[in-house]
């Protein structure tokens, strides 16, 4: 069989906005590695919230072999993943007023912590409501998320402003509104998004940077291993047992 030509054009586009991210996000991913370094170094805990596919890029920094132990899902039920029933339901939450600062105020989530959100929009009262929520409880905010939508779309809160209003760091993931990069004749919708390829590299980018700012002051990064390589569990086990105050998707 031929190639794809729409694979093909695909897989260039997201290298593209990798690249861009990476030339122009520099200097904001590097703030925000510097941030998730103080939290631990200040014996702080360190949270990711998205909702719906921008759920994907905060799971992906939880949990994982070459992963910071600390980051910890701030999961919002409903909202997650595609598993619940309509899946529509998750889109409808995210509208919801007041929602976020029930979570918060039921999470551990407390002042010197850091949170992460994730919204590609930043447009809907889940995402700006948590922002302003956490901030007023004295977590650092930093926010990932598409600047082209607060200039190209409405706000859904009823504040009229976006995510990236409520940030003390804003890393902009460049995506263009309707993240859908390709179109072809023939194909009425345009198609193929980039957003959770972006921003799960955004997101580990945003890891190393806070690896780099801890071993620059003596501070071993406390990093988990693969459980599939020899060791793995054993190393595991004794770092999740060493910072077991501060990790909370384990009981």
């Amino acid at each position: 069989m031929s190639e794809s030509k729409l694979a093909g054009q695909f897989f260039d586009a997201a290298i593209g906005l990798l690249q861009r991210v990476r030339d122009e996000e520099s200097a904001n991913i590097a703030a925000a590695g510097t941030a998730i370094a103080d939290a631990v170094a200040a014996d702080g805990r360190l949270f990711a919230f998205g909702a719906g596919h921008s759920s994907l890029p905060a799971q992906d920094v939880v949990y994982r072999a070459g992963g910071l132990a600390l980051m910890n899902l701030l999961a919002v039920p409903g909202v997650v993943g595609v598993d619940i029933m309509p899946a529509t339901l998750g889109s409808a939450l995210e509208r919801v007023d007041g929602l976020a600062g029930a979570v918060l105020d039921s999470s551990p989530a407390r002042a010197g912590d850091v949170l992460v959100i994730i919204s590609l929009s930043g447009r809907n009262a889940l995402p700006v409501e948590m922002a302003m929520n956490a901030r007023a409880l004295g977590l650092t905010v930093i926010g990932v998320t598409s600047a082209a939508y607060a200039q190209e779309t409405r706000s859904r809160h009823k504040s009229g402003t976006f995510l990236k209003d409520h940030c003390d760091i804003v890393i902009d993931s460049k995506i263009a509104v309707g993240d859908a990069e390709l179109t072809h004749q023939g194909i009425e919708a345009p198609f193929a998004p980039a957003s959770t390829v972006v921003t799960c590299a955004l997101m580990q980018a945003t890891m190393a940077a806070a690896a780099e700012r801890l071993v620059e002051r003596g501070i071993e990064p406390p990093l988990l291993r693969s459980g599939n390589v020899d060791g793995g569990h054993e190393w595991n086990g004794r770092i999740l047992g060493q910072y077991a105050d501060r990790i909370f998707f384990r009981h």
